[in-house]
């Protein structure tokens, strides 16, 4: 299948509405298309105030006067005739977070295409980065694609690819690949425009799901090799941020790594040892054989800080012997309080 314009710049509606989405936005208004009008997300209450304030998108939208839609769903008539209005060539969406009706669908002149930050068919669904880094993928990108009635199943037109390490975080894949997506898109359209672009089916096999992220989901358990905790930890940084008890206070663990050595002798996983020079090390996986090297955490009530000024600090919170994952009432046999699940944000 082949798409063909001619060579004159793309009338594009928008639809996007965090910073992933101001990336690609950002993208198309450096280049020779044309923004007619941009769909994002109502405004939501933030603050300690709880006053309404617009996302990113918008905020981008109106620096550069462009006309702004906020509908609370793209169902019914009304929207999708202001839609019509606009009479773009065809819709971009990223991270837009409303459902596309298949009226929406077919309402641009090309269609809708969506920038998706994977390599799909993997990990199809709404934490494809964080996903990546917990399951050990080696690499990751950007997906074009033409938007269909499913779930990130449309036809791929363009995909870029980039590295995942060791040291890889989530926030790092994430603002990686937002810089990534608008560059895809900028491409993409360019090729589009000027002599069209070859949509490739989605192969059936390799297909995942990157299901959504939540608080409760990142709370560690020691007893899980040392390289699944670092990816974890690596994946959930910024947000939700990877987890432990400390004497029944929630402890935030942001940056660890496996060690290479494993220990001679079982011991409780989640068991503080000697520390290293710059670094709080944790006995982890079934027999707390395995080492988890913490470089960066957060104590009870504190801020992130380096692990080297903690210790420099001699905390006594964090001296050997000191078990994560329990609180004291536990360790004397006694149960202790389940922190209440929060919803994702």
């Amino acid at each position: 299948m082949s798409h063909r314009v001619e060579g004159q710049p793309l009338r594009i509606v928008f639809a996007g509405t965090p910073d992933f989405a101001a990336e690609s936005l950002k993208a198309l208004l450096a280049s020779r298309h044309q923004v007619v009008g941009v769909y994002t997300q109502p405004d939501r209450p933030a603050g300690r105030g709880r006053k309404l304030t617009p996302g990113p998108v918008k905020r981008l939208a109106l620096e550069h006067e462009l006309p702004v839609e906020q509908p609370l769903s793209l169902k019914d008539e009304a929207a999708q005739r202001r839609l019509a209005e606009f009479e773009a060539d065809i819709m971009i969406v990223v991270a837009y977070g409303l459902l596309l009706p298949q009226a929406v669908l077919d309402t641009p002149r090309l269609g809708c295409l969506n920038v998706h930050a994977s390599l799909l068919p993997r990990w199809r669904g709404a934490a494809p980065i964080q996903r990546a880094i917990e399951a050990g993928d080696s690499e990751s990108g950007i997906t074009l694609m033409q938007m269909d009635a499913g779930l990130d199943t449309g036809d791929m037109l363009l995909i870029k690819r980039t590295p995942i390490d060791d040291t890889t975080t989530g926030g790092d894949l994430h603002d990686r690949l937002a810089a990534l997506g608008g560059e895809t898109l900028v491409e993409g359209l360019d090729a589009l425009a000027a002599q069209g672009l070859t949509a490739t089916p989605q192969p059936q096999d390799g297909v995942t799901y990157a299901s959504k992220l939540s608080k409760p989901e990142a709370e560690l358990d020691f007893r899980q090799p040392a390289a699944t905790l670092s990816r974890r930890i690596r994946a959930f940084n910024p947000w939700p941020v990877a987890w432990t008890r400390l004497d029944g206070e929630p402890l935030r663990l942001w940056f660890a790594m496996a060690e290479a050595e494993a220990s001679d002798r079982d011991i409780e996983p989640g068991t503080l040892l000697e520390p290293a020079a710059d670094a709080l090390r944790i006995a982890c996986g079934e027999n707390g054989r395995e080492v988890l090297r913490v470089t960066k955490l957060q104590l009870p009530g504190g801020k992130p800080l380096a692990a080297r000024d903690l210790l420099n600090a001699n905390h006594p919170r964090l001296g050997p012997g000191q078990c994560f994952g329990r609180s004291s009432d536990q360790r004397l046999g006694r149960a202790a309080d389940q922190p209440s699940k929060e919803t994702d944000q």
